[in-house]
């Protein structure tokens, strides 16, 4: 034994188990009359929003739900699902966001699989969860949220519980709990999965704590910023940022829907500098009517993820007032875990170069220990070209716990102590990442490997295509070919020839769509295109 580990053991004086619940406790100790969350006419400050916690912690203890107890919560973007955030943990829960977006199936494999002891549900999704819990095993504790904001045609009463009533039966002077372990679970949150079920992630306390400080490091975040929940606080814990934003004594100001006026409004009256969103809502803000938007007065810092974007969309946002940063990560790594990271270098480029970089996934982040892209069979590094493509590999204290009650899909994605992305990409001789596709969508056609996102960026310039997606074609001949669907641009007409040749003018001739159709893209909550109901589009068109 080295002197160095002699006589000097962990005690309570020199080691606390980190947990993002003790940013809580320190703006309310600093910050106590600072405003803190804002929803329409609701208004906390910090030492409201650490009581109103408490006492909903206090009553989830007094009708016995403790460490490890599951309490699921499908809100919109709410005070309550905040709030749920540190009330659910305090009592040594774990949180269990659900996209209010699923279908009553899914949503009953959760609650039974995660077994949920309560489940807290905005009344306007009375619909999906009755059918739900029709369905389920699992009868858990229903706490209603009664929004006066939300649509009140649909709401409809749930459960015996209502979110107010049931927090004002907790004790204000309770003591909340810390993990006795950092490694202790925090969170729980399901995979949007294209077929099968649904895998539960788990995060823990020692991860959720350093992907708050790490996310404030990368995107120089600075003290006291307006932050917009444009991102669902279901998807990956709203990135963190419920976490994130108490540590810098932040405001944050909760958008319930997406609606892209209402963003521009909330811009202006409470000074917003920063939200996230997918490219997918940074499409629409740019796409938006005159008569929606606002002139900015002040640069608002943006961070997307979720999506490859297209570079085009980094000048439209630029022309608009916003500075965006591309990120990428996954719901595996507690969101994002790689930056575009700019190097000043790069201001000697021209726009068009500058935003091809800007669209790259970038460089890991301060609270990620290895990114690196690798040949899955060999796990061996692959050349830093640009060229040679390889999956993502991510380690680090920010890679979940694992996938909840499955020990082998745990195992298979930890395979060679690196977590396994599924996301095929390439390493710039700078050390910069590029996503090529996912591996289930890279189009192989008379055995050459296509990018769907190659084509897909390639489409986006076109100044008539608002959205590109494309997937792979069965072809006799070649096996695949490419099949773009298209969002057109309001009031602009544009046709498939004319796509076809506008393509032919950069791409390759076997990167070029060999069949375009126009159409509504189907999407996620959070943006993402569903590219799984495309490859069935794309099956039947001849």
């Amino acid at each position: 034994m080295s002197n160095y580990d002699k006589n000097l053991d962990k005690n309570n004086a020199n080691f606390v188990p980190l947990t993002p619940l003790s940013f809580l406790e320190r703006a309310k100790d600093i910050y106590p009359n600072y405003d803190a969350l804002i929803y329409e006419d609701r208004k906390y400050t910090w030492s409201e929003i650490f009581k109103r916690c408490t006492k909903f912690a206090s009553a989830l203890e007094k009708i016995g739900i403790g460490t490890g107890d599951t309490v699921s919560v499908m809100a919109f973007n709410t005070p309550e699902i905040f709030e749920a955030h540190y009330s659910v943990p305090m009592c040594g829960a774990v949180l269990n966001t659900i996209n209010t977006r699923l279908d009553a199936k899914t949503v009953a494999y959760i609650l039974d699989h995660s077994e949920a002891k309560v489940l807290i549900v905005d009344r306007q999704l009375h619909s999906v969860i009755e059918k739900a819990l029709s369905i389920s095993k699992i009868k858990p504790i229903i706490i209603d949220i009664q929004d006066n904001f939300a649509d009140q045609k649909l709401l409809k009463k749930i459960g015996d519980k209502e979110y107010e009533n049931f927090l004002s039966s907790g004790d204000e002077n309770y003591k909340w709990k810390i993990p006795k372990d950092e490694w202790q679970a925090i969170s729980l949150s399901y995979t949007s999965g294209t077929t099968g079920n649904p895998k539960g992630v788990v995060y823990h306390h020692r991860g959720s704590y350093l992907m708050s400080t790490g996310s404030a490091v990368a995107w120089n975040m600075p003290n006291r910023l307006n932050f917009l929940t444009v991102v669902p606080m279901f998807h990956c814990n709203g990135w963190g940022y419920p976490w994130t934003i108490p540590m810098l004594n932040g405001k944050t100001i909760c958008l319930r829907a997406i609606d892209i006026k209402k963003i521009f409004d909330l811009i202006e009256k409470h000074e917003i500098t920063h939200f996230g969103g997918a490219p997918i809502v940074l499409n629409m803000i740019t796409g938006a009517p005159e008569s929606d938007k606002k002139k900015l007065h002040r640069k608002v810092y943006v961070l997307t993820a979720g999506a490859p974007p297209p570079s085009i969309i980094f000048k439209k946002m630029k022309a608009l007032g916003f500075e965006v940063m591309h990120v990428y990560g996954l719901t595996e790594t507690y969101g994002h875990v790689t930056q575009c990271a700019w190097n000043d270098e790069w201001n000697k480029l021209d726009e068009e170069k500058q935003n091809e970089i800007k669209a790259r996934q970038g460089v890991r982040y301060p609270n990620t220990e290895g990114v690196t892209i690798m040949d899955p069979e060999t796990m061996k590094e692959v050349p830093r070209d640009g060229k040679t493509i390889g999956e993502i590999m991510i380690r680090g204290n920010i890679v979940m716990k694992g996938y909840f009650k499955d020990k082998d899909a745990t195992e298979k994605a930890m395979k060679g102590g690196w977590f396994h992305s599924g996301d095929l990409a390439v390493m710039h001789p700078d050390g910069y990442v590029k996503i090529q596709d996912r591996s289930k969508d890279i189009i192989i056609s008379g055995g050459e490997n296509i990018s769907s996102i190659e084509i897909e960026n390639t489409l986006a310039k076109h100044p008539g295509v608002s959205i590109a997606a494309v997937v792979a074609k069965p072809d006799e001949k070649w096996g695949e070919v490419p099949c773009a669907f298209i969002e057109k641009v309001q009031d602009k007409e544009v046709t498939e020839k004319e796509l076809i040749d506008f393509c032919r003018e950069t791409l390759a001739g076997f990167k070029i769509p060999k069949k375009i159709e126009f159409c509504e893209l189907p999407k996620t909550s959070t943006g993402k295109i569903q590219k799984f109901e495309l490859r069935k589009k794309a099956k039947e068109i001849n």
